[in-house]
């Protein structure tokens, strides 16, 4: 394996999954950590500090509250937590790679970053990989699972709690996010995505232009104009023929190629400041495959080069 120059990497744990309907992505970090990632990380280079978890109550010890935010209260406390631990990391030098648990945990993931760069009057771009738009609220949702909300919340739309994690909202210019791979759109929610200012991606768009294209527009709008930008990588984003393992899948997605190409060019920036990887559901899997491939995505993010 090549080997880069070194980063310090803290692989955080966020073992949650009350921010969807299906069971199970709880274990995505495990899974993660079964197929090798942290002696992976060091082979290519990277000083790994000591691993460790975000704690995260069981559902069955909660009842959901209100239909339009299930389990807002415990993702609430738990994306806090999160966002605290990750502003720390990056205070301290270290680049945080957090591992979900569903995507409601990128509320904390990029909330701590945002601070982080917020409190040194510096922008922020972020990539959100994803199946799906994330961009519901409590008012638009047809589910009430949070792991569909994120993104808005992110941008100071919907629930007044979840978009002041960290003490403000509106932690992105919409003009610095790219949405990409996106498939499976509710319609309310198709609104709200045209009507929030950022750059969205369908997998329309990468079939007529080509990854290497639009890769390359989505890192012009990720860190032309920031000083670093975040990956917020939801195993769906992929074709489940490449990532079988999640519960939210959605046929005609990025292929394995594809997938890589967009992290090996997010890598060649030397700009990506974090990342997190959701939605991983190994009781869903087949022999761990989905943890090995997304591991494999996360290395070349980090900077694994073919030659």
């Amino acid at each position: 394996m090549n080997k880069i120059i070194s980063d310090t990497v803290r692989i955080i744990g966020v073992p949650m999954d009350l921010g969807a309907s299906r069971r199970g992505t709880d274990m995505g970090p495990s899974a993660l950590r079964v197929a090798g990632l942290g002696a992976s990380l060091r082979e290519l280079g990277h000083s790994v500090a000591i691993e460790e978890d975000i704690p995260v109550p069981a559902m069955e010890t909660r009842s959901a509250e209100a239909a339009s935010a299930r389990f807002k209260s415990e993702i609430l406390s738990v994306c806090e937590t999160l966002c605290a631990r990750v502003k720390r990391c990056l205070d301290e030098g270290e680049k945080p790679l957090v591992l979900g648990g569903d995507h409601s945990i990128a509320m904390g993931t990029v909330s701590g970053v945002a601070a982080h760069y917020r409190e040194k009057k510096k922008s922020l771009g972020l990539i959100w990989f994803d199946a799906h738009g994330d961009m519901n609220t409590p008012g638009s949702s047809p589910t009430g699972n949070i792991h569909g909300m994120p993104l808005a919340h992110l941008l100071g739309t919907g629930d007044p709690d979840l978009c002041n994690i960290g003490g403000f909202s509106g932690k992105l210019e919409p003009d610095c996010v790219a949405l990409v791979g996106i498939r499976d759109i509710d319609d309310d929610e198709r609104r709200i995505i045209r009507e929030s200012g950022i750059h969205a991606y369908t997998m329309r768009d990468i079939d007529e232009k080509g990854m290497a294209r639009v890769a390359s527009e989505i890192i012009n709008v990720v860190a032309e104009h920031t000083d670093g930008f975040h990956v917020s990588f939801d195993v769906d984003g992929c074709d489940p023929a490449v990532i079988p393992g999640s519960g939210t899948l959605v046929p005609g997605g990025v292929n394995f190629r594809e997938a890589h190409l967009l992290l090996e060019m997010c890598a060649d920036t030397h700009r990506m400041t974090s990342m997190e990887v959701v939605e991983l559901n190994p009781f869903l899997d087949t022999g761990n495959v989905s943890a090995e491939r997304a591991m494999g995505m996360i290395l070349s993010a980090f900077g694994k080069r073919i030659l």
